[in-house]
């Protein structure tokens, strides 16, 4: 083998173990050059969502994006549906089949949780319900985009034409776990949780060809846990105005610290969701 033919494909394409590294590049690159430029304009978006740290997400984002665009007309000469981002993959009934496919997996077993007694409702501090929601669905938004941008955007198409679906999807729902390990809480039932639910958001992707469904997937799932069930999202305490869901049943059924995404309940909600995906692919 050649030098040459160490990083160049025969089709005359920079091989795809350093498109990807290109990439990680680019989108460190990308998202200082955005902070740098936008950082202070993006600085009121952590009062709008009320958190200190909402326009680092909204900073990746933009920064993933034009990682994205570079790769593709740059080094690639690909279309935006390459990553599943182009228009056909945008369309509204697409959006809204993913946030149901995402919501009920952790909705429904949170209910019967709460039936069961394991989950108790329990008073919390006095606030605005309302207020609160918007500023957490506002805050959810990005930062459910840039985990999937990141995670099952450019890489994850990279690795599907190189090794193969079934091989990007484990590698990319593994990196999906790494990411959370450093987040309040973590053990190892929780990443593995994480785990199956990057592979149920990358199935999301596949089967609606639509890394939008897969983003409104993960905004809902979390939209549900912080909105309306007031727990922690992936061990990240929300704002819980009036009341919040605590823990009274088995950590291993209830996901204790983690909230109900780290148990059980969650678990078998997402290998549901991933049934229902299956008999539902298109048949093409």
């Amino acid at each position: 083998m050649t030098a040459r033919a160490v990083f160049i494909a025969a089709d005359g394409r920079l091989r795809a173990p350093w498109r990807i590294i290109a990439f990680f590049f680019l989108a460190g690159l990308c998202t200082q050059l955005v902070g740098t430029a936008f950082g202070p304009l993006l600085d009121s978006a952590d009062r709008i969502m009320g958190a200190s740290d909402a326009s680092r997400y909204v900073v990746v984002v933009f920064g993933l994006l034009l990682a994205h665009a570079l790769m593709l007309y740059g080094l690639d000469k690909r279309p935006w549906s390459f990553v599943s981002l182009d228009g056909a993959a945008a369309q509204p009934r697409i959006l809204a089949r993913g946030w149901i496919i995402g919501a009920l997996p952790i909705l429904v077993p949170s209910l019967l949780l709460l039936a069961a007694g394991w989950l108790s409702i329990r008073p919390s501090i006095q606030g605005s319900w309302l207020m609160a929601a918007v500023q957490v669905s506002l805050f959810l938004l990005p930062a459910a985009l840039a985990e999937e941008l990141l995670s099952r955007g450019y890489v994850f198409a990279s690795l599907r034409e190189w090794l193969g679906q079934p091989t990007a999807l484990a590698i990319t729902s593994v990196g999906f776990g790494v990411l959370h390990l450093g987040n309040p809480g973590a053990d190892a039932r929780s990443v593995l949780l994480v785990i199956l639910a990057g592979v149920f958001l990358g199935a999301v992707l596949i089967f609606t060809r639509s890394l939008y469904a897969a983003w409104m997937a993960h905004w809902a799932w979390n939209w549900v846990m912080a909105v309306p069930l007031h727990v922690a999202v992936s061990g990240q305490p929300m704002a819980r105005p009036d009341y919040q869901v605590v823990d009274s049943g088995p950590d291993w059924v209830t996901g204790g610290v983690w909230g109900p995404e780290g148990g059980a309940g969650a678990a078998l909600g997402m290998i549901a969701g991933l049934a229902y995906l299956y008999i539902r692919r298109p048949r093409q």
